[in-house]
């Protein structure tokens, strides 16, 4: 082939080559193909085969070009209209395909980043819920002659009266348990005559010294210390164990005289405290404590004596000559 001949059919290959722009878009692939294409790999870039052959086609389009103005006379124009000025044929003509090779990887994106969504859906899984902490084993049950002897020991250390329910969360037992154990060792000690009993004591269990040791005990505990109280303090506090709640005014009417100063000590005493006020005048209302049921070994004020017994005959000739 001639010289001439190639350079013909180069500019007949040139003449024939079709911008980017002008090129027919691919179909737009369905749903489908774009979950098919996702786990397929995006091209990494423009073929380099392709780049070449379109540069040597270009160069050759355009000596055949300048040799055609030079016969006739005419510069040659390098640069092709409508490319926007570009330097010549074979720049436009790289940039072209490149252009025309970027132009096709939005498609190819669209399709690796639908890829890329369903490779990411199918390794973000739901995350695992977690399981709740298994429950904690529960305690092993006591026989009764264990927790009898668990039970004892706590009572002897205790300073006021301890209920059912704590006994049985400390021990980690059942309450059911705990009631009739108590009830039994209580009878035991009573049946074995020993100095202490097993009482209910506000709301509790604790145990005491029986009565009829009380004269060895307060002998040992008093020691010439006299901790007694007086005569008014006893009064004003039966007036208050009898009447609650009751205001101070009305103390002070049932015993004749104040009694401001001893209702103070027995506060202070923690044997009564205040319980509010009374509705109609606003006086505050008194009433015994815990420490008074504990003291006096009673479970409430229900169990107090009667003072039946105690009242003279003549209470009622009395009460009228007081009016």
């Amino acid at each position: 082939m001639s010289d001439e001949e190639r350079r013909d059919s180069l500019a007949d290959q040139a003449a024939a080559w079709v911008p980017p722009w002008n090129r027919p878009r691919p179909p737009a692939p369905s749903p489908a193909d774009q979950e098919d294409l996702g786990n397929e790999r995006p091209p990494e870039g423009p073929d380099s085969s392709k780049i070449s052959l379109a540069g040597e086609a270009a160069e050759a389009a355009d000596r055949a070009d300048g040799g055609r103005a030079g016969d006739d006379g005419m510069p040659g124009d390098r640069g092709a209209p409508g490319h926007g000025g570009a330097p010549g044929d074979g720049g436009a003509l790289l940039d072209d395909g490149e252009s025309g090779d970027e132009a096709e990887k939005p498609g190819q994106g669209e399709h690796g980043s639908a890829g890329g969504s369903g490779t990411a859906g199918e390794r973000k899984q739901r995350a695992p819920r977690r399981r709740a902490a298994p429950a904690p084993p529960p305690a092993p049950e006591l026989d009764d002659a264990e927790l009898r002897g668990a039970l004892e020991a706590i009572l002897l250390v205790v300073d006021e009266p301890v209920s059912e329910l704590t006994l049985a969360q400390v021990l980690e037992q059942s309450p059911e348990r705990i009631g009739p154990l108590l009830d039994d060792i209580a009878a035991g000690y009573t049946a074995a005559g020993h100095g202490f009993e097993l009482r209910r004591a506000a709301g509790g269990w604790r145990l005491y010294t029986r009565p009829e040791y009380a004269t060895y005990v307060e002998r040992f505990v008093l020691d010439g210390q006299s901790v007694r109280l007086t005569q008014a303090a006893l009064e004003t506090l039966a007036v208050v164990a009898y009447r609650q709640p009751v205001t101070r005014s009305r103390i002070s009417a049932i015993r004749g005289v104040n009694c401001d100063g001893v209702l103070r000590t027995l506060v202070s005493r923690g044997l009564v405290e205040e319980c509010g006020a009374e509705p109609d005048s606003g006086a505050f209302l008194y009433r015994t404590t815990t420490m008074f049921l504990e003291k006096l070994g009673l479970n409430s004020v229900d169990e107090l004596p009667p003072l039946a017994p105690f009242l003279p005959d003549d209470v009622e000739e009395l009460a009228d000559a007081t009016r």
